[in-house]
């Protein structure tokens, strides 16, 4: 038997919303029938990560997230500023000896890393 993962599925109050902001950041299209329930954008090939689906819940995020996307990129101020553009909110910034990133919330508040390398 093989058990494999196929995507990632957040939750949100509107999918559209988020599915474009994720859509932006990693440059990859909203799959057609995208609705006010549920969006999802599909891998492109198999380096640009898993699908992403969207599903409308009617409660609001409370507390951090258990799960979170990490993002590697060898532009990290240039990639700061774009996720600031499209609607991403710092949190905070970690320094390490050997390792650099920051936690940003998508619009609706979900945290994810970049990571600069």
């Amino acid at each position: 038997m093989t058990t494999s993962v196929v995507g990632l599925s957040v939750d949100c109050s509107d999918p559209l919303a988020v599915a474009g902001f994720w859509s932006a950041v990693l440059g990859r299209p909203v799959n057609p029938g995208a609705d006010t329930e549920n969006a999802a954008i599909d891998a492109t090939d198999p380096a640009s990560g898993p699908r992403l689906t969207f599903h409308r819940v009617p409660e609001p995020k409370t507390v951090k997230n258990r799960l979170h996307l990490d993002l590697r990129t060898d532009q990290f101020q240039a990639e700061t500023r774009r996720l600031i553009g499209l609607g991403a909110t710092p949190i905070r910034d970690i320094e390490k000896p050997t390792a650099r990133w920051t936690t940003f919330a998508d619009p609706e508040g979900n945290e994810f890393d970049l990571i600069a390398g």
